[in-house]
């Protein structure tokens, strides 16, 4: 049995207002890299998952509530991904908690979240007033506008094929991903970007095969893993890129992205999240 079957998703659970780290849910990465033929000692493709929290609030001294947007980054090499109903709990157990100041919450947060994940985790607090969370296009040639015939909603590599032999550079995106969660099944809608170098990717089946993840059930982060190794396989391109955005969920967006050659991401929010 999977241990993703002993978190909190998909059960009845109380709020918690006093801070609680033991809420924390962290799932090893392995096993669906195992699926997937990826060795943890030797991952094909750096990155990270970038999660935004919309929610994330504490009190003072004087018990007068503060409020803050929160950016987090763990690390692809971490040993663990973060439940994200586990994550959210976890957040709202500050509501009712006092603090000194913002630095103490967020030292904090980064012990438990390095500890639970197994890597450091970075954290940047955004304030509520004089500052801007801009929307950003997706880069590169959107795909949805293909005139395309779909029969296939569960997640086909097949359908991943190269047109040419001479090598391109090229950027594409969609707004066709959607996946369900492991656990409750419920909807999990994203934007994606692919970024490659090699034999020209044919666009309708790559599109196809985004739109193929439709009804398949997995976390965000094990479905841009899939896709990178997807690719690789199927058109063995010698740089590649594939930087998610999902719509947010309880307060909670979570954006991966994997790359085997880029270290630096544009990661501005769409304006679906």
């Amino acid at each position: 049995m999977s241990i993703v079957s002993n978190s909190l998703l998909g059960k009845d659970t109380p709020y918690c207002a006093q801070y609680d780290s033991s809420l924390l849910f962290p799932i090893p990465r392995a096993e669906k890299r195992k699926e997937l033929d990826i060795d943890e000692l030797s991952l094909p493709f750096n990155g990270l998952d970038i999660w935004t929290a919309y929610e994330v609030s504490w009190l003072n001294l004087k018990g007068k509530p503060e409020v803050r947007i929160a950016e987090f980054g763990f690390q692809v090499d971490s040993p663990n991904l973060i439940e994200s109903k586990s994550f959210k709990l976890y957040l709202n157990s500050f509501n009712g908690t006092r603090f000194a100041c913002e630095q103490d919450v967020i030292d904090l947060m980064v012990k438990d979240l390095s500890a639970a994940s197994g890597e450091i985790v970075g954290i940047e607090f955004k304030s509520m007033s004089g500052h801007e969370l801009l929307f950003g296009d997706m880069p590169g040639e959107n795909l949805d506008v293909l005139d395309i015939e779909v029969d296939s909603y569960q997640v086909d590599a097949g359908l991943l094929q190269t047109t040419e032999e001479y090598v391109v550079e090229e950027t594409l995106n969609s707004h066709l991903l959607k996946s369900n969660c492991l656990v409750t099944s419920q909807p999990d809608w994203g934007s994606v970007v692919i970024r490659y170098t090699g034999q020209r990717i044919d666009e309708a089946g790559l599109l196809k095969y985004i739109i193929s993840f439709r009804e398949h059930n997995e976390f965000h982060e094990q479905c841009v893993e899939r896709i990178f190794t997807d690719i690789m396989r199927q058109c063995q391109p010698t740089q590649l890129t594939v930087y998610a955005r999902y719509v947010r969920r309880g307060g909670l967006d979570i954006n991966p992205y994997r790359s085997n050659f880029e270290d630096e991401y544009d990661i501005s929010r769409t304006q679906r999240q």
